[in-house]
């Protein structure tokens, strides 16, 4: 049962890696500590799975799960459970319309927990140190784990395993087949970070989170197209990386968001930075030849995401380039150009927009799709009203 009348201790709104950092500290210094998480959400929710709340032995908190008296349940349930020395909890709750109102949400959904006590550093501090390595850039990592049994009962709840992009592995799930199916699924989402909810046919279910470095703005050339992306960029949690060899279009004035500036020419620079899977580049040089070889410099990177700034006839003399120079057809099709979503973008922040909200459409995993209410759910509350309204009288 929720308790509306609970008071939330202070809790720090920090990112995932401060919640895996102080995680670390706390275990280093033996500290107890419970971490409680999103697992999974239906509907619409104030925090989506991956979501992260520390509690320490003291009763304060790094991270959130959203807020409101379901946070404030969660984080009374972790007090608990660290004071009878308890095992970790799988929780739902369904925030209706009476819940909401209490927390002032605009939210009809379901949220599911993992509430997950660590009672001894050898539980989780070899994890939590490989994870918040991860964010520092010393290669991705997943973390696997049991969030029900099912019918398997050879499965332990809060049973965790690791993975890193080396392929080696830390811990056991204890079952040969969901830890291979863990390791395919977490290989895929160590390229960007993200999370997946994994559901076996004997009822098990698994949650598995991948970490790794922050992602990464190439931008190829400092004109005003450059400068808007870069506006956008940094708010969004982007390192970004300024390129061009002219020093009055490449400097700290122009970008002064910027982490690092190359005053070389892209086909230079890139060899120079940290390219990685995480890393998103984006080709707006000064002219066809510029961008040509550029282009073909980031198509060589191990970035995931290589994008060009041009009309389709360009893209297309420039892709025929490619291909005599011996870049291989696969990486072709993955480059994206023309780039940008199609909203009719004329001025430079508008074409900015149209680019970041591809990248964070390829991302985040989305289809660039409208989200507008469809029309027949439209009729259906047109439909609703009408019912409710009462008949006009004939003598009135």
């Amino acid at each position: 049962m929720l308790k509306p009348s609970l008071s939330l201790p202070e809790i720090r709104r920090d990112s995932m890696k401060d919640v895996f950092d102080e995680a670390t500290n706390l275990l280093k210094d033996g500290s107890p500590l419970v971490l409680a998480t999103v697992i999974d959400t239906k509907g619409s929710t104030p925090q989506k799975s991956g979501a992260k709340l520390l509690v320490r032995e003291d009763g304060s908190g790094v991270g959130t799960l959203g807020g409101g008296c379901v946070e404030g349940d969660i984080w009374f349930a972790a007090k608990e459970l660290m004071q009878s020395k308890g095992g970790p909890q799988y929780r739902d709750y369904e925030l209706n319309e009476e819940l909401a109102a209490e927390d002032g949400l605009v939210c009809g959904g379901t949220m599911y927990f993992l509430i997950d006590p660590v009672y001894e550093p050898d539980q989780f501090l070899n994890f939590s140190e490989q994870i918040s390595k991860a964010y520092q850039g010393n290669g991705s990592v997943a973390l696997a784990t049991i969030i029900k049994n099912g019918s398997n009962t050879n499965l332990k709840i809060g049973s965790k395993m690791m993975i890193n992009h080396l392929n080696e592995i830390t811990g056991s799930l204890g079952n040969k087949k969901l830890e291979d199916d863990a390791c395919r699924i977490a290989k895929t989402l160590m390229i960007h970070g993200g999370n997946q909810y994994l559901k076996t046919e004997d009822g098990s279910e698994c949650f598995i989170e991948a970490f790794t470095t922050p992602p990464q703005l190439v931008l190829c050339g400092g004109g005003h197209v450059s400068k808007a992306i870069a506006s956008l960029a940094k708010p969004l949690g982007f390192q970004l990386f300024i390129t061009d060899d002219r020093l009055e279009f490449s400097n700290s004035d122009r970008f002064p968001d910027a982490d690092l500036l190359v005053n070389k020419k892209p086909e230079e620079a890139l060899k120079e930075l940290p390219i990685n899977p995480n890393t998103f580049i984006i080709i707006a040089t000064r002219g066809h030849r510029y961008d040509n070889v550029a282009l073909e410099a980031a198509a060589r990177t191990s970035a995931s995401f290589v994008g060009l700034l041009g009309s389709k006839r360009k893209t297309i003399l420039i892709y025929e380039d490619l291909l005599r120079d011996g870049i291989p057809i696969e990486r072709v099709r993955e480059i994206r150009s023309p780039l940008g979503l199609s909203i009719n973008a004329r001025t430079p922040e508008e074409i900015a927009i149209s680019i970041i909200s591809e990248i964070l459409m390829f991302r985040l995993g989305g289809d660039g799709s409208s989200m507008k209410l469809e029309d027949w759910r439209i009729d259906r509350i047109n439909n609703k009203i009408q019912s409710e309204t009462p008949e006009t009288s004939l003598t009135d």
